[in-house]
């Protein structure tokens, strides 16, 4: 039987989603700093991180299949990454509040020395919340490991979200529909 392809990642979104596409896989990570160098155009970001993440895969198993993904939040220019506690989850949401994001995912295949990869884009309009929302989303549901501090499939994505134009999936981190023709 054929070896099941390997997530490089812990995200219970991307787990769900290769699910969904029923993909025969296992999940496989290693602690990997989430850093790139100093004057990467943005759209690249993603895609580093996620070559890093493969890459360190990679080593322990060079002969399997081995996906990876990173998703950030662009507002402005200014990429907005993971809320580091509770006060910094309210400052990120009040920022993206009545406003339009860009949802980045950096998607790399590599297979012995063969990559693929690619990014998609999502631009998300939010409704302008109020601070109530706001605190109850960030005491609720913890968004502490979300990328701009907030998950398109949870509470948030029903009541802020106004419009998105690209992939659902892509907000949620991983644009299942391109990956598919990849794998």
């Amino acid at each position: 039987m054929k070896e099941p392809l390997i997530l490089a990642s812990q995200s219970p979104r991307r787990k769900q989603l290769l699910e969904l596409a029923e993909i025969h896989f296992e999940v496989i990570v290693k602690e990997t700093e989430e850093s790139f160098p100093p004057g990467l155009p943005i759209e690249e970001v993603p895609m580093y991180i996620a070559r890093q993440k493969a890459s360190i895969i990679q080593q322990e198993y060079p002969s399997r299949k081995i996906l990876a993904a990173d998703t950030i939040v662009v507002l402005d220019h200014e990429i907005i990454g993971k809320p580091k506690d509770r006060k910094d989850a309210i400052q990120i949401l009040e920022k993206l509040s009545g406003k339009t994001h860009r949802v980045i995912t950096g998607v790399v295949l590599l297979e012995g020395n063969q990559e693929r990869s690619f990014s998609d884009s999502t631009a998300v309009c939010f409704k302008e919340l109020t601070q109530t929302q706001i605190e109850y989303y960030v005491d609720t549901f913890k968004p502490f490991d979300k990328a701009g501090a907030y998950a398109i499939q949870e509470w948030i994505g029903a009541i802020a979200i106004e419009s998105i134009h690209g992939c659902f999936y892509n907000v949620m981190g991983l644009p299942i529909s391109k990956v598919i023709p990849i794998l």
